[in-house]
């Protein structure tokens, strides 16, 4: 295959099953580099194709990727031209960054710079163009008809629950639903909630606000340890089955038969599916909740698969607490926002945000493999878990007996990570949770370089 002058492109050192996703990757590093510049004129896909020696629907692809990303535009006769640089955070720094900045792996959010604006723009530009002015009122407390349905059929087929429109209710976001929830379970008696441990403080702590004892449970390989859930005598568990985190185990199929039983049994688990959807070296691990509907609530959310800002997320509870969910759902804030809920609904049954996921987890496993390399390269005695899936990994250090004060350290050198203690209520080994989703390859493993220089 050729090549082209065109930001020195040679075709020849891509995969040959995989021209599309390396075009647009050559193109976004065009534009993260500043080669394209805002305004610069890309080649007629017709032409690329043909210096390239690829199909044109290679170039097509690569352009319409990039378009809905926000990097590009075009226009009927115009061509397509640059029209956004990369976030300035992707930008490699000539120098540390000061401690309240710089090199960010905190775990929890997504590569929000590949958020698909065009394609939110033409979904909701489709949304308003049909909706009739009484949808404008104000609406159900659950969330709009469309949202829901368009759910119901995506988590049937990607999660395997089967739950009818009118048992989702639509919440700003997981944290919205787990107030709900705690509220719900405090005025009906609870004080008490059991906690995976190691799990996350930032959902631990929203636990506590509402009045209960958080209880620790050990997390082993099969995830949840059971038998001592059952020791600790709570009636209700928060967990993260398909991903625990900061673990990133999954949990295992006797644990998920016990775990269902012991919620038979009278208990009451709640299911946070947060980032279900990144998975990158195994196949999908469906929802608890389809195996005890009457026992389990169910929660999911956009913010780490789109971007948190939406504040869209969704929850399905059993028909015994549903209904005050609801009604303190009304007395909250009547009903989320309906037009971000409309314009999701529209990107689900088209098909736009199945694409865009499609695009991120290549994007996100590119990320991590680059952050295993570093870790190896670097910190070649840690032990990292939850390499198969998600937007994390978790790094124990064996050489390390203060996790807390290794992060400071790291801090001063311009790295924002997670220490392990953190999320840990029992003692345990030190180590670090360190995101890769929001942040390239070569920041990631300058990040990891300073993290070993602190270390020493």
């Amino acid at each position: 295959m050729p090549g082209t002058d065109f930001l020195q492109l040679d075709a020849s050192a891509a995969p040959h099953h995989g021209l599309a996703d390396w075009l647009t990757s050559a193109l976004r590093t065009g534009v993260a580099d500043g080669r394209l510049a805002i305004g610069a004129k890309l080649p007629a896909s017709r032409a690329l194709a043909e210096q390239l020696g690829v199909s044109r629907g290679v170039v097509v692809e690569a352009y319409r990727r990039l378009t809905d990303e926000g990097l590009l535009s075009g226009r009927r006769g115009g061509g397509t031209s640059v029209s956004a640089t990369v976030a300035v955070r992707d930008k490699e720094p000539t120098a540390p960054a000061p401690a309240t900045g710089g090199l960010d792996l905190s775990p929890g959010l997504p590569d929000l710079s590949s958020f698909p604006r065009q394609a939110w723009l033409r979904a909701e530009r489709e949304v308003l163009a049909a909706l009739p002015a009484a949808e404008l009122g104000y609406g159900d407390p659950r969330g709009t008809v469309a949202l829901r349905e368009a759910l119901s059929a995506w988590l049937s087929r990607t999660r395997g629950i089967r739950a009818d429109p009118a048992e989702i209710v639509i919440v700003n976001g997981v944290a919205q639903g787990l107030s709900l929830l705690m509220q719900t379970l405090y005025e009906a008696g609870t004080r008490t909630v059991a906690f995976e441990d190691p799990g996350s403080a930032g959902t631990r702590d929203q636990v506590r606000h509402w009045g209960h004892e958080v209880v620790p449970v050990p997390v082993d390989d099969d995830g949840i340890d059971v038998d001592a859930l059952r020791a600790t005598g709570a009636a209700h568990v928060v967990v993260t089955p398909a991903h625990q985190y900061p673990t990133g185990v999954v949990l295992g199929a006797a644990r998920r038969r016990a775990l269902v039983q012991w919620a038979r049994d009278g208990g009451l688990v709640v299911e946070d599916d947060y980032d279900a959807e990144h998975r990158y070296d195994r196949p999908p691990v469906a929802a608890l909740q389809p195996m005890a509907p009457d026992h389990v609530v169910h929660f999911g959310t956009v913010s780490k698969t789109l971007a948190p800002a939406l504040r869209i997320g969704w929850m399905i509870a059993p028909a015994a607490l549903r209904a005050e969910i609801i009604e303190r759902k009304r007395w909250s804030d009547m009903t989320s926002p309906a037009l971000g809920q409309l314009t999701l609904a529209r990107m689900i049954t088209t098909g736009a945000f199945e694409r865009h996921l499609r695009l991120v987890r290549a994007r996100h496993r590119e990320r991590r493999d680059a952050l295993l390399a570093a870790l190896d390269r670097h910190l070649p005695t840690a032990t990292v878990h939850g390499v198969a899936a998600g937007l994390h990994l978790m790094v124990v250090l064996p050489d390390v007996t203060d996790d807390v004060a290794l992060v400071d350290r790291a801090r001063e050198l311009g790295v924002l990570v997670h220490p392990l203690a953190w999320h840990r209520t029992r003692p345990g080994p030190a180590g670090l949770v360190v995101g890769y989703a929001a942040s390239t390859p070569d920041r990631i493993t300058e990040g990891v370089r300073r993290i070993a220089a602190a270390l020493e």
